[in-house]
């Protein structure tokens, strides 16, 4: 039954159906399955799957983002129950915000869906986020990585003005710093000296494996 159960909850998540993944992962923790086992071999496998498809061009992105939130549902009926230590903070942390000016963030509860999946705790600044946030959160929560996202042309430059800042609080040296939107590439990631650029969001997940 575990199996089965598991299977569904995977499905539900790679289908979007975050009702579904939601009813499922309750009913898995009233017959007894061991949370940890519902969030890796369910709810994870679904978006680590979809992700998958995604970088093979097989969906699109809005699947995606249903997917992402079919995990999110999941999850949040899973984690109060997983012990400490268990749950998805138990990995480094990463801080991620989009950059002043800019109130886009398709894609970045994707990437924070994938982060998650692999065991980082993210901290969300969301969009527009002031320069003296990132230096805040930086300081406060000493990830291992920032995330910088930017969506327009006219605010991928302020990417390097959140590194400048982080030089001149002497924070640089104390954190990765990974870049990533639709305009953005691995020749303007090297130009402001960023140390990682994620294409997409499993191009993101390896990369902060990675660093």
């Amino acid at each position: 039954m575990g199996d089965d159960l598991y299977g569904v909850i995977s499905r539900a998540v790679m289908e979007g159906e975050d009702e579904e993944a939601a009813r499922v992962a309750g009913e898995a923790l009233e017959a007894g399955l061991p949370p940890i086992e519902i969030m890796q071999r369910g709810a994870v496998d679904g978006i680590r799957k979809l992700g998958e498809m995604w970088k093979a061009n097989e969906v699109f992105l809005p699947e995606v983002i249903l997917a992402a939130d079919a995990f999110k549902a999941a999850m949040a009926v899973v984690q109060p129950h997983l012990a400490e230590g268990e749950g998805l903070s138990k990995g480094k942390k990463i801080v991620l915000g989009v950059v002043p000016g800019d109130v886009h963030d398709l894609g970045k509860s994707i990437v924070i869906a994938m982060w998650a999946s692999a065991g980082f705790e993210v901290i969300d600044l969301g969009i527009d986020v002031p320069l003296e946030r990132f230096v805040a959160a930086v300081r406060e929560h000493r990830p291992a990585i920032l995330g910088l996202g930017a969506y327009m042309t006219t605010t991928m430059l302020r990417m390097r003005d959140v590194i400048a800042e982080l030089e001149k609080e002497g924070l640089r040296d104390s954190v990765k710093v990974m870049v990533g939107g639709v305009p953005t590439s691995q020749e303007f990631a090297d130009q402001l000296g960023a140390d990682a650029w994620g294409k997409d969001a499993m191009d993101a997940l390896d990369k902060a494996l990675a660093l």
